[in-house]
């Protein structure tokens, strides 16, 4: 089996700053090590693994997690962005045809 290596570079990029690399499996678990320190290194790097020229799977860095509770300190910040009166309250539960489908979805 032979291991093809396409190498694509974005603009005047230098060699050592791939932005793609296309390698078979084989190949892939033969220079792993290397590959991982590449990723690591550059943010932008991709590894793209190939069985029979067929793109399976993909090594690219890690995405970092948001801090714990980040969604609930948005959600809270909003929340105080809206108004504290809102206005006349609706039962929309039971006119839920009306707003769902207009007036004359109501006499179905």
């Amino acid at each position: 089996m032979t291991s093809e290596v396409v190498i694509s570079l974005t603009g005047f990029a230098s060699p050592c700053t791939l932005s793609l690399m296309k390698l078979s499996i084989s190949e892939t678990r033969r220079r792993l090590p290397e590959l991982v320190r590449r990723v690591r290194k550059n943010a932008e790097a991709k590894v793209e693994i190939t069985v029979r020229d067929e793109v399976v799977a993909e090594l690219r860095p890690a995405q970092s997690r948001p801090e714990p509770g980040a969604a609930a300190k948005k959600l809270l910040g909003l929340m105080h962005k809206l108004p504290k009166r809102r206005g006349v309250k609706t039962n929309v539960s039971g006119r839920v045809k009306d707003y769902l489908y207009g007036s004359a979805g109501a006499k179905r």
